[in-house]
């Protein structure tokens, strides 16, 4: 797999693990594959490559457009403004196992795959874990959240929580909202929907938001809803079953990883734009150092050490390219 660099130590060719180091090398491979096919990141964050130590995320505002200056009139000067700035710092992350001398002179099958499907696994389930917790910190109204003993910010770059009532303009514009108290349902659904496709830039410039990917946590009442609202093309609250105009529209997310930062009884939901997060950067995931593996032998007790190495990142930009429901003391919509 590409995302996976290998190291063998001097020596280990030669030496009573060299036989096994082709065989653990392809369960690492073929865990990391099935676990990033699986994985939900690159549907939530615009993942990019970093090259630096960290690196500045901005907004910018839109320029002004075309002007008519009729025949051999004069070009106008456009422009654009930096909105707010936000510096990501990647992040060393490191882990180990090992396989005593023993197992691997007994040829112990079962130890050798256990052992290495786990590592690949605590990997992936690593960033798995993290990506849930920033976004489901910021549900949760927190402007940072505690990750295995560091913290991480959940803020935008406007310096406001990702879901807040009063996001500022950087230029000009009033004050812009994307936390909502609704409870899911088809109205919530349309009435956010509709919030999102209404907001400005920092110049207060017309966006082009389409939201596409309903996200939530694995509920089953709010799976329900979510299912109801857009699972068929007729509408139930209808006596004659009229056109649900909800149905095919929608992608939809059910991460389990969301749960254990939400807290109990809960049930926030999220509306995103992809493609605005991928063009504008709204959700960023960097990755500095795709992870790397090492094996060599420990001179202390003769076993066979496996080592990875990797450093990564992420956090928040543009806070417009999500709006989040559900959550107490948001705007209310519906009935308002």
């Amino acid at each position: 797999m590409a995302n996976i660099t290998f190291t063998e130590g001097a020596g280990l060719q030669d030496s009573i693990f060299g036989k096994s180091q082709a065989p653990i090398r392809l369960f690492l491979e073929k865990r990391g594959e099935a676990f990033e096919q699986e994985s939900m990141l690159k549907k939530l964050f615009s993942m990019e490559v970093s090259h630096h130590f960290g690196e500045k995320l901005t907004t910018m505002t839109a320029m002004e457009g075309f002007q008519p200056v009729g025949e051999n009139g004069e070009y106008p000067v456009d422009g654009m403004q930096e909105g707010y700035d936000k510096f990501l710092e990647n992040m060393t992350w490191k882990n180990s196992f090992s396989l005593s001398r023993e197992i691997v002179e007994d040829a112990k099958v079962t130890d050798l795959k256990k052992q290495p499907s786990a590592f690949i696994t605590s990997y992936h389930r690593t960033r798995e874990k993290f990506g849930a917790a920033l976004l489901g910190g910021a549900m949760a109204g927190k402007t940072e959240v505690n990750f295995q003993g560091k913290t991480f910010s959940t803020t935008a770059a406007d310096g406001k929580k990702l879901f807040d009532k009063s996001h500022p303009a950087k230029v000009s514009g009033k004050l812009q909202g994307n936390l909502f108290s609704d409870t899911f349902s088809n109205d919530a659904l349309a009435a956010v929907e509709t919030a999102m496709q209404n907001f400005r830039g920092d110049n207060n410039e017309v966006l082009d938001v389409a939201p596409d990917t309903i996200l939530i946590p694995n509920q089953y009442a709010l799976k329900k809803a979510v299912f109801a609202a857009i699972g068929a093309d007729k509408d139930p609250d209808t006596a004659n079953n009229g056109f649900n105009y909800q149905y095919g529209r929608w992608n939809v997310i059910v991460w389990p990883y969301l749960n254990q930062y939400l807290t109990a009884g809960a049930a926030p939901w999220v509306l995103l734009d992809s493609r605005y997060n991928e063009d504008y950067g709204g959700a960023i995931w960097l990755d500095r150092t795709k992870l790397e593996v090492r094996s060599r032998i420990d001179e202390g007790n003769d076993a066979n050490v496996w080592q990875g190495y990797a450093r990564f990142t992420a956090g928040f930009n543009d806070w417009r390219f999500a709006a989040c429901g559900g959550v107490t003391g948001g705007e209310k919509l519906l009935g308002a």
